[in-house]
Parts: structure tokens; C-alpha cells; sequence
């Protein structure tokens, strides 16, 4: 596999928002109401806030975020069909920018599908 990999990217952030857990709890704690709330149950689902998320880090070209939520997409049970359905729609709101990070969304997808999957 050639270029970035989206474990390592994971984990690596992963590390560094542990030591701001650490250092900063109250900024990480209010982070973290946040995300519960908005990602709490409602009249949408689970798997398809993942893919709004998804869709928002691939416009945002933030590669943490694809692989955080490629890895939350994958364990709700996202098709292959789904994610690329998902990134269609960003390659038709973002263009050419956009479809670059889909693509990473697909790389990132590849690499953390059939590890997630040895480990269920």
C-alpha cells in the first residue's frame, strides 16, 4: 500500500487527543457533550449521521476525520454501496477537491474494513 494509512493516522491522533483529554479536560469534555448530542438518537439514524460526518470531513479534507468515521461507519454496518453513494454526492457538491479526499475515503475504507472485520 503506497502513501498514507489511515490505522496510523488514527492512532496517532488518537495519542494526541488522549494527552488533551489530559491537559485541557474541560475543552475535550464540552467536545464530547457535543458529539453525544448530536449524534443521540431522532428522526435520523445512527449510520446515516456517520455518513453526514463522513461527507463533511471529506469537504473539509480532514484525513482524521474520514478514518474516524469511515471506522464508526463500518461497525454500523455501512455497505460499500452506501459510502460510495455518499461520496458521489460530494464529488458533486466539492468537484475535483472533493473527489481527491473521496478517494482517500475509499482508500481509508479498504484498509480498515478487513481489519475491523478480523477483530468483530
Amino acid at each position: 500500500m503506497s502513501g498514507k494509512s489511515f490505522v496510523q493516522i488514527t492512532n496517532d491522533v488518537s495519542g494526541a487527543l488522549d494527552a488533551m483529554r489530559h491537559e485541557v479536560p474541560d475543552t475535550m469534555q464540552g467536545f464530547s457533550a457535543l458529539a453525544k448530542a448530536a449524534m443521540k438518537g431522532g428522526s435520523i439514524d445512527a449510520l446515516h449521521k456517520e455518513l453526514i460526518a463522513l461527507a463533511i470531513g471529506v469537504s473539509s479534507r480532514c484525513d482524521a476525520c474520514i478514518g474516524f468515521h469511515v471506522k464508526a461507519l463500518i461497525r454500523l454496518g455501512m455497505t460499500r454501496e452506501q459510502l460510495m453513494e455518499t461520496l458521489a454526492i460530494c464529488t458533486y457538491m466539492g468537484g475535483g477537491p472533493s473527489l481527491m479526499y473521496a478517494a482517500e475515503a475509499v482508500r481509508a475504507y479498504d484498509e480498515l474494513a478487513p481489519r475491523m472485520q478480523k477483530t468483530a
